[in-house]
């Protein structure tokens, strides 16, 4: 019999933040793959243009929204998609936010918001979607960390502060839940061109010097992250965990490029 260890066939994957940007890329990455894939995020329309993608690919899904900042919403949607499917076997959680502030004017409320959303929101899910993969023995988490999660990104260290804690909370539950049968793995993107940071890159010298800084000499593509995800979701990787597999172009290997 062959071997497809890539193959997600039979596999439901939960994506909260995953009607937009990486997000999305990752759940059309996962249909492709064999994946029946609920996308969720707060925005309403947006899940509903996600679903329609979703099952265009010939894949199930459900238009369920939820909020990272409240535990019930979480809650809820776990229970709503193991209410239609009976199970989830793969979580990832892409819902993030970011803002530029130079450190000594970072008010405790904006970093505490971001946080909130990077950092606990990701505890929330892992812990109410943990606990039933625990039940079951089985589990796949992906987690997404950041160039920031290893090396400092000017202005923004609130967003590294929880991008770091990320990749730390990501290796914590790889040791605690690994012989329930759940790996927990994170992915750390390099820089890529989204509709939210297109100007940003193409148009300053911010993004100049992450260019420069890519020994590609580009930015990456958001399905360039498919890959990754789907490996971590799969059979391929079922003795990976607490791994952060970074997908940056060869930005972190970077040192004289010339």
């Amino acid at each position: 019999m062959a071997f497809n260890g890539l193959d997600l066939t039979g596999r439901v994957a939960v994506v909260i933040g995953g009607t937009t940007g990486i997000g999305r890329a990752l759940v059309e990455g996962l249909c492709q793959a064999g994946a029946d894939v609920v996308a969720s995020a707060r925005r309403d329309a947006e899940v509903e243009a996600t679903a329609k993608v979703i099952e265009a690919a010939g894949r199930r899904t459900l238009r369920l929204s939820c909020d990272v900042s409240s535990k019930p919403s979480i809650q809820k949607l776990h229970d709503d998609v193991v209410g239609k499917f009976g199970k989830v076997d793969i979580l990832i959680n892409c819902a993030g936010r970011t803002k530029r502030t130079p450190t000594l004017e970072v008010t405790d409320e904006e970093f505490a918001g971001i946080m909130d959303t990077n950092l606990m929101g990701t505890l929330r899910s892992c812990q109410v979607f943990g606990r039933s993969m625990i039940d079951r023995g089985y589990g796949r988490i992906i987690n997404i960390a950041s160039l920031s999660s290893f090396v400092a990104l000017y202005e923004v260290a609130a967003y590294a502060a929880s991008k770091a804690a990320v990749a730390s909370l990501t290796k914590s539950l790889a040791i605690e839940w690994a012989k329930h049968g759940v790996n927990v793995n994170a992915i750390a993107p390099g820089v890529f061109r989204t509709a939210l940071n297109q100007k940003l890159l193409d148009e300053s010298p911010r993004g100049q010097e992450f260019k420069t800084r890519t020994p590609m000499g580009r930015f990456g593509q958001v399905n360039e992250l498919a890959g990754a995800a789907v490996f971590l979701a799969s059979e391929s990787a079922s003795f990976v965990s607490g791994e952060i597999i970074v997908v940056d172009g060869g930005f972190l290997a970077s040192g004289v490029n010339q």
